[in-house]
């Protein structure tokens, strides 16, 4: 048996690169080509992709096939909207289910939706809060700040948003709701939301008139 070895997340980072890469390569070159051939050099990629993933994440391959089971067409980024809400200092938050830790409400942005849309149905669907979005105050590639490794490449969005009702509910993704102190918050869900980030959107609070941030 091979002796798995022991990954940095340098490492991490640059396998999970190289595989996002190849992918999307594979998906467009299927998506385009009209050479029976090409496409099943395409679909070889992406066989190995899927075994490159199962090798590294240490998950069954039929597992690292479905990350991809619905992209279909030219590559692109997907992406997660967030909605930053305050009272005074204090900031809307929410516990995921699937790892019980703490992130502003947010979640994938569906076809038909407009970004600002996307992050009222969000915070209300985690959070039981109705919303507005004021401001889009930050725009971010994912790879580029320090996140956990992902499989996927992804930009995120995050919006500045005011409570207009609603009160406190839990929902599926979501067991928990509550306002922190931005000076003492949870553990963090930081594959979703980093405290930096928070922190951010908070300057963006008290002054308004900050310009959008971007990568």
């Amino acid at each position: 048996m091979r002796e798995k070895r022991a990954m940095t997340t340098s490492d991490d980072k640059n396998i999970l690169a190289w595989v996002r890469k190849v992918q999307a390569i594979a998906q467009t070159g299927i998506a385009f080509t009209h050479d029976s051939y090409d496409r099943q050099r395409y679909l070889q990629l992406q066989e190995l992709v899927a075994s490159i993933i199962s090798s590294e994440l240490d998950i069954p391959v039929g597992r690292a096939k479905a990350l991809w089971d619905h992209e279909d067409g030219y590559a692109t980024p997907k992406v997660d909207v967030r909605g930053a809400a305050f009272d005074g200092d204090k900031v809307l938050l929410v516990r995921e289910r699937s790892d019980g830790k703490w992130t502003l409400p947010g979640g994938w942005v569906d076809v038909n939706d407009a970004p600002s849309e996307a992050v009222v149905r969000e915070i209300f669907e985690e959070s039981g809060y109705h919303a507005k979005a004021l401001k889009l105050a930050a725009l971010v590639d994912k790879n580029r700040h320090p996140h956990p490794p992902s499989v996927h490449h992804i930009y995120k969005l995050f919006f500045l948003c005011e409570l207009t009702g609603g009160t406190a509910t839990i929902s599926d993704e979501t067991d928990a709701v509550e306002f922190f102190s931005i000076h003492a918050l949870p553990e963090l869900s930081t594959g979703r939301t980093l405290a930096s980030q928070i922190a951010r959107m908070y300057e963006h609070q008290l002054n308004r008139d900050l310009p959008t941030d971007f990568d």
